[in-house]
């Protein structure tokens, strides 16, 4: 007896539902990743993304080979590879882990009216998010939710399913030839990040081991906004691809305020799938109707490269921007600012920071980045007014990174600026400025904008909008 376990993103062996069943009850299994063109060359297509994930196959291959099996890799179609692969092995059924995204769900409906043609069952199981089925979670008026406060009540209070280990074995057809997994360069894909994370279940479970180990109790204290310290997990991309269960991940989550927070930004995350899931049009448009084609957004590229490049003259906005640039990952708070400044400072398209994160963002995950720009643009679920998103990167990196360490790391050109005037450099006198050798508009660019004309205009537009 024969299954197919295909794999999306659930590359890891520990909890891991659709393997574990296929497991239990075949002799056989066969676990294959197709790597589809229309996701890889798609919309939202990305290098630094697509090399970590080719690690975390690689290393997903190498648990699979310790236990006698190994991963199949092909090109092309799910629909189509699944059914050669059916017919090759004889499958007699192919279990998934049930996505949530517009992309996921029409690939899946697309796979499975294919495998209406074969004899296999396609069999769906849990493992993308915290709660089995974020899906089912509703309001009393039986609705999706989409105020993230009482979906947390709810959601805090489902019963959770146990941690499965990992398999110990796994035995493939012998007929069946694993092939190999690309380079990037086969892809036809560049890796535009200088220094990313390596991908990985291993690397995922090494990070989460360092995080429970003492930054997690600091979570709550502010230990998750401190810009100037590593008080975050980082384990955002290794969520993504399912290098690591989010369930997993909740389970060896103790008491006390800092892990306790930091389960709160696991809902989060499984709150934006089950808002995507219910309002599928949001991975295009704005969530609210007042504000679907009614913004006169500003088009400036010469503003956009500035912002994209980390060259506003912001110190703060251009840290977030250049850690992004270097790491293919940001700073949560930084990404609150640098939203923002791109959406209500430059008044530019949220949708432009969203594809812009969504190249380089080894996290780029769509119902998360979509749910975070639509908050930060304040057109998503977030119920606050619009000035209430208009935030001064000054004050920010006073309260957050107020030793300048985060900024001094990313914007070098800003390591000897005093720390009084290191918010706001603009404002340093000339002699203070030849003293530190950083002179504005030569070393470090001037503001490209000014801010309060421009919270003005913001008010304005909105305003507008709305009317």
């Amino acid at each position: 007896m024969t299954a197919i376990v295909w794999l999306r993103r659930d590359l890891r062996l520990r909890d891991h539902p659709a393997l574990r069943t296929a497991l239990d009850c075949h002799e056989h299994v066969i676990p294959v990743f197709c790597l589809d063109d229309r996701l890889l060359r798609g919309r939202f297509a990305s290098g630094p993304r697509t090399q970590f994930m080719l690690e975390a196959l690689a290393d997903l291959d190498a648990g699979l080979r310790d236990r006698g099996g190994a991963l199949v890799i092909r090109r092309g179609s799910p629909e189509q590879e699944l059914a050669r692969l059916i017919e090759q092995s004889g499958a007699e059924e192919v279990h998934f882990t049930q996505e949530l995204t517009p992309f996921g769900r029409k690939r899946g409906l697309r796979v499975r009216r294919a495998l209406e043609r074969t004899s296999a069952v396609l069999c769906a199981h849990p493992g993308l998010t915290v709660a089995d089925d974020v899906t089912e979670i509703r309001t009393q008026q039986d609705r999706p939710y989409t105020v993230f406060s009482p979906f947390h009540r709810n959601w805090s209070e489902l019963p959770r399913r146990p941690v499965l280990q990992a398999p110990r074995a796994v035995q493939l057809p012998a007929a069946i030839e694993a092939g190999e997994i690309p380079t990037l360069a086969d892809l036809g894909l560049e890796q535009e990040v200088a220094e990313p994370m390596a991908g990985g279940e291993a690397e995922g479970n090494r990070r989460l081991e360092r995080f429970l180990a003492g930054p997690v109790d600091g979570y709550r204290r502010g230990g998750q906004d401190d810009l100037g310290r590593e008080g975050t997990s980082r384990l955002s991309a290794y969520l993504h691809f399912g290098c690591v269960s989010p369930l997993q991940i909740e389970s060896r989550l103790a008491g006390g305020e800092g892990p306790q927070a930091f389960r709160r930004q696991l809902c989060w995350r499984d709150f934006y799938h089950h808002v995507l899931w219910a309002h599928p049009d949001n991975a295009r448009q704005e969530h609210q109707e007042r504000y679907r084609g009614t913004i006169d957004w500003v088009e400036d590229g010469d503003l956009l490269a500035a912002w994209q490049q980390g060259r506003t003259g912001y110190p703060l906005v251009d840290a977030g921007m250049r850690q992004l640039l270097r790491e293919g990952w940001m700073h949560n708070r930084a990404r609150l600012v640098v939203g923002s400044f791109l959406t209500k400072d430059l008044g530019i398209d949220w949708r432009e920071g969203e594809a812009w994160f969504m190249r380089l963002l080894l996290d780029g995950d769509e119902a998360n980045n979509n749910g975070n720009w639509q908050w930060i643009a304040s057109v998503g679920t977030d119920p606050q007014p619009y000035f209430r998103r208009i935030y001064n990167q000054a004050l920010h990196m006073e309260r957050f990174d107020p030793a300048g360490v985060y900024v001094r790391r990313y914007v070098p050109e800003l390591a000897s600026v005093p720390d009084r005037w290191l918010s706001e450099p603009w404002e340093m006198p000339e002699e203070v400025q030849r003293d530190c050798g950083c002179l504005i508009g030569r070393d470090y660019p001037e503001p490209i904008v000014d801010r309060r004309a421009a919270r003005e205009a913001a008010k304005a537009r909105y305003r507008a909008a709305a009317d």
